[in-house]
């Protein structure tokens, strides 16, 4: 499949709707709790269309979104955290949402930005970091993560990312947030 990346602020509010609707079915599965309904998808679609934030779709072609990403300015605009990043569930594993985070890095890039940072989630227990106290020995068990199920944190490190921290409970006692990092 062809796809072309294309800023959302472009784009018009029918296609803002079909992503806030990608967003909600794309977390529903593993973080439902992240945009349990359209409407919250909706809000988060909007925030990501301030002035300041970058917010890029991948386009098919029939002009279908098929996957989006968020940038948010961090640090007076010296980092951009990315969030949130989704693809359609059948166009997965296809480099939609590499060519995604590569443009996104180059918006970053251009707005002046020396870094991206990411918090990916696990509440599910698709890590060794999940299910489990980490305390006090954290950065062992960083350092020893294990992917059980798919977890994104591979995906990001095959895009250079690394990872730079975690929040143990973040979502809950084992439920933590792994924090991630580029520079550009």
């Amino acid at each position: 499949m062809t796809v072309v990346i294309r800023d959302m602020h472009t784009l018009t509010m029918d296609s803002h709707e079909q992503a806030a609707h990608l967003l909600h079915a794309g977390f529903a599965e593993h973080w439902p709790d992240a945009w349990p309904d359209v409407d919250s998808a909706m809000e988060e679609v909007l925030s990501l269309l301030e002035e300041d934030c970058i917010c890029l779709a991948a386009l098919d072609e029939e002009g279908e979104i098929v996957g989006w990403i968020g940038g948010l300015p961090e640090y007076d605009g010296h980092v951009f955290e990315l969030h949130p990043l989704v693809v359609q569930s059948d166009q997965r594993g296809q480099g939609i949402g590499r060519l995604l985070v590569l443009a996104l890095e180059d918006h970053a890039r251009q707005a002046g930005a020396n870094a991206i940072m990411l918090g990916t989630d696990d509440q599910n227990e698709m890590t060794s970091l999940s299910g489990v106290n980490l305390y006090p020995n954290v950065w062992e068990h960083i350092s020893n993560i294990q992917n059980y199920k798919n977890h994104p944190y591979s995906f990001y490190q095959k895009l250079g990312y690394t990872i730079v921290g975690v929040i143990p409970d973040a979502n809950g006692p084992g439920k933590p947030d792994i924090l991630m990092a580029k520079s550009l």
